[in-house]
């Protein structure tokens, strides 16, 4: 996108994320810095994570990250976009940085299965309600699931997750004594 990046990871380890952009930002910055005769960072801010269900959610987020340059009016489908990974899900193109996640193969015996099942993906309305769980959890950094993987999470690192509710509680009514 022109302001943000979206990237959908399984990381091999722990800290892999966060080295990740730690790399990025001692590397690339300078990279482009250089190159554009510039200074500084070129991030606003930290990266925002959150954990994605895979079974329920994670082909949703696939859905969610390669229809927003379509949203955004950049290109007209999700194939026309440069840095999209639909070109290597759905038509097959050659990626070396992609390696496929266990859900994107299931989705059919063959390659050419998985492609047309990919592509089936995205000729089905993406669900409002559905788009905004994945900005909340994404704005938020909270886990995006359902509530059995939110306990699950929770139990993992002994402390409540979930979007707290924003605003100041409700006043009791009368009526509710």
């Amino acid at each position: 996108m022109t302001n943000h990046v979206h990237l959908l990871l399984t990381p091999g380890h722990e800290d892999a994320i966060g080295r990740l952009w730690q790399y990025l930002g001692r590397h690339y910055v300078l990279y482009i810095n250089h190159r554009y005769g510039r200074s500084g960072t070129l991030w606003e801010g930290r990266y925002k994570a959150s954990l994605v269900q895979e079974e329920d959610y994670l082909l949703a987020c696939y859905r969610y990250i390669e229809i927003n340059p379509v949203r955004a009016g950049m290109v007209e489908g999700p194939g026309g976009y440069r840095w999209s990974s639909y070109y290597r899900n759905a038509l097959g193109g050659a990626d070396p940085i992609i390696v496929s996640h266990e859900r994107y193969r299931a989705l059919g015996g063959s390659e050419a299965e998985r492609q047309q099942t990919y592509m089936g993906l995205f000729r089905v309305h993406v669900d409002a309600g559905q788009l905004k769980q994945i900005r909340e959890a994404w704005l938020t950094g909270t886990p995006l699931g359902n509530n059995r993987f939110k306990e699950q999470v929770e139990a993992m690192l002994g402390r409540k997750v979930g979007q707290p509710r924003q605003g100041r509680p409700k006043k009791e009514s009368i009526e509710d004594h």
